[in-house]
């Protein structure tokens, strides 16, 4: 018992010599998911869908090993005032391999699966069989803060980027091919413009290079003539309404004197009328 107790405390002796004799130990590896700059690791993966598209953090890249036709997805975090440009570069398979051209697309998709266009970029790039890589690029229109609800304004959320092959010859799909995905925004919140916000630079540069342009001329007022008072002002339509009564009630005697016919007289083709008098009254008379 004695002998156990005196190798246990011998041994607790020896713990500080071994500390200081020890070699330190070597820190812990990095996180594979950054670098040596601090910025985050390239992804290596990509989604087929838009509900498995691999999420890039802010600055990270993707480099992916693809396989020709699939379709490719990937999410990125956009904030007001930014405007985001997606760039992409496709090394396809060697020329002995493939059959013929093939032509592949980037796409951008807001939060609501809504298609965004592109104001720059090469969205729709074609190779031949000779050629290495493609490259590609799509740039947005600012996010906003705001927008209408029929309209498709780019607005803060996550946005997905598509890649995928719309021509190539049927014996070139499954390829293995790579991908290299950057996605860059300029600007922040402070550059954004709300509604009624001021402009920062005239829509349309100054005449004259900043020159004062001339003073507008004078308006040049309208001749005047002695009836111009008849036909303005609020007795006007006293004027034209007498007038009109008047040449109304003219034109009403003058159609009934044209169109009646005149008393005591009918038309000359009806022959004359027989006298009626006492000639006709006496024959009664004189019969038996």
């Amino acid at each position: 018992m004695r002998t156990t107790i005196r190798g246990v405390l011998a041994a607790l002796a020896l713990l500080p010599a071994l500390a200081l004799g020890a070699p330190a130990a070597s820190a812990a590896p990095p996180s594979p998911t950054a670098t040596a700059s601090g910025t985050a690791a390239p992804a290596t993966k990509a989604g087929t869908s838009f509900l498995t598209a691999v999420n890039l953090s802010p600055g990270q890249d993707a480099d992916v090993a693809v396989s020709t036709g699939d379709y490719l997805y990937w999410a990125f975090g956009a904030s007001e005032g930014q405007t985001p440009t997606v760039n992409l570069s496709v090394n396809l398979a060697p020329a002995g391999d493939r059959h013929g051209p093939q032509t592949w697309t980037v796409e951008v998709f807001d939060g609501l699966r809504r298609r965004q266009s592109c104001t720059a970029g090469t969205q729709n790039a074609t190779g031949d069989q000779s050629a290495t890589s493609l490259t590609l690029s799509c740039t947005l229109r600012e996010v906003r803060t705001w927008a209408e609800p029929w309209s498709g304004d780019p607005l803060p959320g996550t946005y997905y980027v598509r890649l995928s092959v719309t021509d190539a010859p049927q014996p070139d799909l499954g390829l293995a091919a790579t991908a290299h995905l950057h996605v860059a925004a300029k600007g922040n919140a402070d550059n954004a413009q709300p509604e009624g916000g001021t402009l920062k630079a005239p829509l349309v540069p100054p005449v004259g290079g900043g020159a004062s342009t001339a003073k507008a001329a004078a308006p040049v007022a309208e001749k005047e003539h002695w009836y111009t008072g008849w036909f303005s002002g609020w007795n006007s339509r006293w004027y034209w309404t007498i007038g009109g009564g008047f040449l109304a009630a003219l034109a009403g005697v003058l159609g009934y004197h044209l169109t009646r016919h005149p008393r005591g007289r009918r038309p000359g083709h009806y022959g004359a009328v027989p006298p009626q008098g006492s000639h006709q009254h006496g024959s009664y008379a004189e019969r038996p």
